[in-house]
């Protein structure tokens, strides 16, 4: 079963961490995001003061520009390639496996 801890052991900042990094590559501002979020409360975020829910994820990595897991995947990875390319392949076996059992009526 998956940890809920990043690579590094840490639960804290990992997620705001990951949406700083992809908000920084892009080239992007905090004020960038001001149709989805405030500049503070994004702030909040990336320091791992706040907890989005998935919906507000959703908005933040559409001006973004990348897909929800791609953000996941950073965050629990720690921008290491390799644990990325571990934890998609963990990911596909699961739902493999979770895909092909019978349905419980």
């Amino acid at each position: 079963m998956a940890s809920l801890e990043s690579k590094n052991g840490k639960s804290g900042n990992s997620l705001g961490h990951a949406l700083k990094t992809v908000r920084s590559a892009r080239g992007l501002s905090q004020e960038a995001f001001s149709n989805v979020s405030s500049r503070t409360y994004l702030s909040s975020l990336e320091r791992g003061l706040k907890n989005p829910t998935l919906i507000k994820v959703n908005e933040i990595c559409r001006v973004l520009e990348v897909h929800p897991l791609t953000i996941l995947a950073l965050a629990y990875a720690d921008g290491d390639v390799a644990e990325v390319d571990k934890l998609l392949e963990q990911v596909r076996q699961e739902l493999n496996a979770v895909l092909r059992r019978p349905k419980v009526s």
